[in-house]
């Protein structure tokens, strides 16, 4: 890692305890980690839709993990994590930036949902199933760095019962990176929008923050069984109360496994869409293709991530279409 370490771990060392992702390091056991905690951030996302409760929750465990992915990376540029399914929930895609602007969105098809929810046994359990909401398709991972730069993606099939389920299949098939992570994602007693995991990660040890391993392959199995058995115990509390610290929810997991802490960073709800994109996109569609688009004569763009409208009257298009030429 390139940030500056914390030598030892003590509880509370950081002030920030809400929309930060907080990198971490095992010395013990030479395992690397990060653990993300939404607030504000996931339920200004949210809050821009009027997604029903299972939507909400599953795009709500995305993001989440998304941050947490991200975080694993260094990148300069978009990370997306994105599903596609033949369920109710058809499409789902958050990305963040490396400077940590969040955002995320749904689709979903409302009588497939109700219908798949009553076989479920109704809409008011805390979380329904990939299978359930998603059906049958593949969870894909990108990286855009922008021009002049190869863009890299992963796909793998939709497989367990959880989002992190799905990460988890992914690193085995993909990566065959040991990993193991946690999410969890809920509104709080006063009705906001909550997101919170722990992850693990087994690396080289060229990789592994300068601390060197002569373990043997029996020993490094033994680090890793104990690791994941503490990262079990934590609870959803744990990871989502924005009172509790994230330093502290790290020293009660893991002070026997040596926890060193990194710089922490910070994340924000900040979509990137903007009405020149907007003009870009409209001057590269025919003319009378765009102007089929209009209604109540004008054409309105929204966009799927913030649900922001922009408006074009037909002297307003005939600017974009000036300005063309």
């Amino acid at each position: 890692m390139t940030t500056a370490a914390v030598s030892t771990l003590a509880p509370s060392l950081v002030s920030r305890n809400i929309d930060v992702v907080q990198p971490f390091q095992l010395d013990r056991s030479n395992l690397r980690g990060r653990m993300v905690r939404l607030g504000p951030v996931l339920d200004e996302i949210l809050g821009r839709h009027a997604y029903p409760g299972p939507v909400a929750q599953m795009l709500a465990e995305t993001i989440t993990l998304a941050t947490t992915l991200a975080a694993a990376l260094k990148y300069e540029g978009v990370f997306t994590l994105q599903t596609k399914g033949d369920g109710p929930i058809n499409l789902m895609v958050a990305d963040i930036t490396s400077a940590g602007a969040v955002r995320g969105y749904a689709q979903f098809d409302e009588d497939k949902l109700k219908a798949a929810l009553e076989a479920a046994g109704g809409a008011s359990r805390p979380w329904a199933p990939v299978p359930t909401l998603l059906g049958k398709g593949y969870l894909a991972f990108t990286v855009d760095q922008g021009e002049h730069t190869q863009r890299y993606q992963g796909i793998v099939g939709l497989e367990g019962d959880r989002m992190d389920d799905c990460v988890r299949h992914y690193f085995t098939q993909s990566e065959q990176l040991a990993t193991g992570i946690v999410v969890h994602a809920g509104l709080s007693d006063g009705g906001n929008w909550g997101g919170g995991a722990i992850m693990l990660q087994a690396l080289p040890d060229e990789d592994a923050g300068g601390v060197a391993s002569d373990a043997k392959p029996s020993d490094l199995e033994d680090d890793w069984r104990r690791a994941m058995a503490l990262l079990s115990t934590v609870t959803p509390a744990e990871v989502l109360d924005p009172a509790l610290p994230v330093n502290d929810v790290l020293f009660r997991l893991f002070h026997e496994e040596e926890v060193r802490a990194y710089d922490p960073h910070g994340l924000a709800a900040q979509c990137r869409c903007s009405r020149e994109r907007v003009v870009t996109v409209l001057k590269s569609l025919p003319r009378d293709e765009v102007a089929e688009l209009k209604v109540d004569g004008a054409v309105d763009v929204a966009c799927e991530f913030c649900s922001t409208h922009y408006r074009f009257d037909d002297a307003e298009l005939e600017t974009v279409y000036g300005s063309a030429s």
